[in-house]
């Protein structure tokens, strides 16, 4: 076999043999391998060995080629004098191989953990199927309009499903309910229904004066009669609502006003005693209603406008939807198998659950999430629904505790078969049926707002345990927190609620989006003006870094030179970039904690903008890649999140989602020669001195284009261009929507101007003497003149009070004499 070529030769040998002084002989080696390939092979010439032996050691790191050469010559060399076969000389150790490796020791992974209800404490999550996830949601209720309430909750668990979906790569299946079934429903259509009918038989003014007058003796004893505060205001204020209506009615049938002055009395006394003459209508007819399309129109109509209100949202729908009215068969079964296990128990036509007989089973356990409330009967009868309250059905229980699988239909309910007589389905064991028979005996998730954890959930939980005969019907309970309004507690019976609707009206579902981001899904979260303008400015400081990044982009560059040397300040930049992703991962996995992003979010902008300052300041082009990189990785979890709906790679969409064209990319051209045009005329007008040349131009720039949703701005001494421009178009900076605002604005504070004359008058229509007698939360007695003498804690009143009182009562006798004026000439409306 050829033997490699010896490193060294006869002629190199002698020559560097010829150097006595060690140091010079090493410095000539260095020199000598500094063009040549010292490693050939694995033998080497009896010239190798020569030189080798002349060291007396090993050589100084400064001669790196000597270094490398004498390592190697040792590493296989034997210490063999044999001058005669040079290319047999072998080492001891062999053939050479690569020396150990050993793996780094990294850094610990961190693993989502999520709140679960169920301990009261953040669990590592574990699905029970690898990485599939069965997950199941409370839905609404479908009787009236959606509410912020529900936006809390669907929201929330939009973002968290996105992020277990999209950004942990979960295989996530997500069913969700719609009651269509309730107590609530059938109450309200009934109502609604009776109501309609009772507006059709156009009843006189006096039948409704004497009707609204036994509908409201009713309504005050069922105001006495509650002891909770909120509601008790509520219904306070629909009582003096219906007061301010009825007497402005009866004085006009009193004083023989003309008709149409009586016909506008009595359509608002109408509306405004809705509440009160349906439920009066309702205790009269409701058990005479029989037709069940009645109770199945209202909800179907909810539904429909829940699910727009969803996708107004950009709230994901779900992989399955389930309505109880569907799903009757099922839960009957469901209920049968409950009952045949020993757990539920038929009484006079209905069929209960037998809390203390489950509890009291080793391998079961009642009221898991909230066990201090067991035995809390206000929540329980709230569990079971108005309809289902009355002494007669409070009886048929064993226990206070138990409470309704299957309800027996009185007269005025929709019923459907069962082995128990003609009934429906209670509230609870909707869920158990419906979750059960499509993700089995176990699920992964269930979520819902924090006020269904008692009765409801701890019910489901008992139910579908009882049906399983397992004790692990679900593995982690996520609730969201409460939704409040400026501080105060919100609640759709309360009518203290604003419509999602109506909150669209204000703000756009990415700043609500971005609302409920910037707090955490398990905590109460305040709607009010603060939070919204919190979210406003998010949206903005975000829009404006993308927009900087995106004209940056823009600048022209060659295919080379788009990669830029990088300095120290990219290096820094990019190092705080991955540590930003890094405590970003670490928020997610700390129960999905997007307050926490957010944040980490912000700060990474606010680097970047001081870096690209920074570049600009020294007249130096920022890194495109690596502010591209920056701006990418923003937009992709602001679109996890489900912030940004549309395909773009950086920022928000241009001109809305709904567009099948770029706007940005298709306009950009365009504006690209109007700037060059204007900054061409500018520099014209700057060397002439033609000042109304430059007035108009900058004119263009802060006055016309803004209102088409462009802004051009001039940044003097940059390398890159005298001119930079933006194109902030989002839903409020389309034309479209700059008129639509315009339009919006001014039907706004024509209403406004509208509701003032109309408070006015209603003020004016109310006589002197009965003022004082709405506010029986101040004064408690008053004279035959209806003017207050006690206050409410039956003192009287200082003169100091009276004499206020006297001024605003003289003030009322203008106003109200002022209006009997307008009634007698006919310009009362």
């Amino acid at each position: 076999t050829k033997c490699p070529v010896p490193l060294f030769t006869a002629s190199s040998y002698s020559f560097i043999l010829s150097i006595s002084e060690e140091e010079a002989r090493v410095k000539a080696l260095n020199e000598y391998l500094s063009t040549r390939s010292y490693i050939q092979g694995f033998t080497f010439s009896h010239a190798d060995v020569e030189v080798f032996r002349k060291f007396s050691g090993p050589p100084v790191d400064q001669y790196i080629h000597v270094v490398r050469w004498y390592r190697h010559i040792e590493a296989i060399y034997d210490g063999s004098s044999d001058k005669n076969e040079p290319c047999k000389l072998q080492t001891s150790k062999g053939k050479r191989v690569q020396p150990p490796w050993s793996p780094p020791e990294g850094t610990k992974h961190s693993r989502l953990c999520l709140y679960n209800s169920l301990t009261r404490s953040k669990e590592v999550f574990q699905p029970q199927n690898g990485k599939k996830v069965l997950w199941y949601c409370c839905g609404p209720t479908v009787y009236d309009a959606s509410h912020m309430g529900h936006a809390r909750s669907y929201i929330s668990f939009d973002i968290l499903r996105r992020i277990l979906r999209d950004y942990f790569k979960y295989d996530v299946f997500y069913c969700m309910n719609i009651t269509d079934i309730d107590d609530k429903i059938i109450k309200r259509a009934r109502q609604n229904h009776l109501f309609e009918r009772y507006r059709e038989s156009k009843s006189t003014p006096d039948q409704l004066l004497e009707d609204v007058r036994t509908a409201s003796e009713l309504f005050s004893v069922k105001l006495n009669e509650t002891t909770d505060p909120d509601k008790k205001q509520m219904m306070e204020r629909i009582q003096n609502a219906v007061k301010s209506a009825f007497d402005p009615l009866q004085e006009a049938l009193q004083a023989k006003l003309p008709a149409e002055e009586i016909n506008r009395c009595h359509e608002t006394l109408l509306e405004e005693a809705k509440d009160l003459l349906s439920d009066w209508l309702d205790t009269k007819f409701g058990s005479q209603v029989t037709d069940n399309s009645i109770f199945s129109k209202l909800p179907k109509f909810w539904e429909g406008e829940f699910h727009k209100d969803m996708e107004a949202l950009n709230v994901l729908p779900p992989d399955v939807l389930t309505r109880v009215s569907e799903y009757v068969p099922e839960i009957v079964d469901f209920v049968k198998k409950i009952v045949d296990n020993g757990y539920g128990y038929v009484s006079n036509g209905s069929v209960y659950f037998d809390t203390m007989k489950f509890d009291a089973s080793e391998k079961h356990s009642y009221a898991k999430l909230v066990p201090e409330a067991v035995g809390d009967q206000k929540a329980l009868q709230e569990g079971e629904g108005d309809l289902s309250i009355s002494a007669d059905r409070l009886s048929e229980k064993r226990s206070p505790n138990d409470f309704a699988l299957w309800k027996s239909s009185k007269p005025g309910e929709p019923s459907w078969d069962s082995p128990w007589g003609k009934g429906r389905p209670g509230w609870h064991i909707e869920c158990s049926a419906m979750g059960g028979s499509v993700l089995g005996e176990s699920m992964d998730i269930h979520g819902g707002g924090f006020d269904l954890r008692f009765p409801h959930h701890d019910n489901e939980l008992a139910q579908s345990e009882a049906y399983f005969e397992n004790d692990h019907w679900v593995r982690y309970f996520l609730h969201t927190g409460h939704l409040t309004i400026a501080g105060c507690k919100m609640s759709k019976s309360l009518k203290n609620f604003i419509t999602i609707k109506d909150a669209l009206k204000k703000h756009t579902a990415r700043q609500l989006r971005l609302a409920f981001l910037m707090h955490s899904w398990k905590d109460t979260l305040d709607y009010s003006s603060n939070t919204m303008e919190s979210a406003i400015q998010y949206e903005k400081f975000m829009n404006e870094f993308f927009l900087n990044v995106k004209d940056i982009l823009r600048a022209p560059t060659d295919v080379t030179g788009q990669f830029q040397k990088w300095e120290n300040q990219e290096v820094e930049l990019n190092k705080n970039f991955y540590e930003k992703k890094a405590a970003i991962h670490e928020a997610l996995c700390d129960n999905v904690d997007t307050r926490s992003v957010l944040e980490e979010m912000r700060s990474l902008v606010s680097q970047s903008n001081s870096y690209i300052a920074a570049k600009k300041s020294s007249r130096q082009m920022p890194n495109r890649l690596l502010l591209e990189n920056i701006s990418s990785y923003l937009t992709q979890m602001l679109k996890i999140f489900g912030a940004i709906e549309s395909d773009d790679a950086i920022g928000f969409p241009v001109g809305g989602t709904s567009q099948n064209i770029n706007i940005e990319s298709t306009v950009m051209p365009y504006l690209q020669v109007l700037s060059e045009f204007r900054e061409g005329v500018r520099q014209i007008a700057r060397e002439k001195k033609v000042t109304e040349v430059l007035q108009l131009s900058d004119a263009l720039r802060d006055d016309i284009l803004p209102e088409l949703g462009v802004r051009f701005e001039d940044h003097e001494g940059t390398q890159l261009s005298l001119e930079t421009f933006a194109l902030p178009f989002t839903h409020q900076h389309c034309l479209s929507q700059i008129e639509e605002e315009k339009k919006r604005k001014k039907e706004e504070a024509a209403r406004k101007k509208q509701q003032q004359e109309a408070a006015k008058l209603e003020k004016m229509k109310i006589p002197p003497h009965e003022m004082f007698k709405l506010e029986l939360d101040k004064y408690s007695m008053f004279d035959e003149n209806g003017f207050p003498t006690h206050d409410t804690e039956g003192k009287e009143l200082s003169k100091g009070q009276i004499k206020k009182l006297k001024k605003l009562y003289e003030t009322q006798e203008k106003l109200h004499k002022e209006y009997l004026q307008m009634v007698q000439n006919g310009s009362a409306n």
